[in-house]
């Protein structure tokens, strides 16, 4: 079975998460800066085969678009002629930074290491795709 990834999508730092071949267990993999992304993810798939990609979907409190939706979006079109062949899914990424922090905070680490954001990204990849897991089944 072919793993699915994750993709947290910022302009500055991208959060990747992906699963177990068996699709049971999100798990953090990396961050890299967005402009490594598509390198990056060439490269995974070089040794990985990877079923589906799952980006979250930026929005606000009442349902519409966040501010950095139309950066997501031209991500996404990006993906799509890169990996023609790999179905992209959304989901709603709202509360996914909150949930991040306070993991961090709960796993016992101190101010200067929450403060890292790539573990931050990470997290938040691993809630968007442990949401997807949830809903998939």
């Amino acid at each position: 079975m072919a793993r699915i990834l994750a993709i947290d999508y910022g302009t500055k730092r991208v959060g990747l998460a992906v699963t177990d071949p068996l699709q049971i267990i999100a798990n953090t993999l990396t961050t890299v800066h967005s402009k490594d992304v598509l390198q990056y993810l060439k490269d995974y798939l070089m040794k990985e085969e990877v079923e589906c990609f799952v980006v979250g979907k930026p929005l606000r409190l009442d349902g519409t678009n966040s501010e950095s939706a139309a950066e997501v979006e031209k991500f996404i079109n990006v993906l799509r002629k890169n990996f023609p062949a790999i179905p992209i899914e959304r989901i709603d990424e709202r509360f996914t930074s909150a949930i991040a922090k306070r993991t961090l905070l709960e796993m016992g680490l101190n101010k200067k290491d929450r403060a890292n954001k790539s573990s931050l990204d990470q997290i938040s990849a691993t809630i968007i795709l442990q949401g997807y897991l949830e809903k998939k089944c």
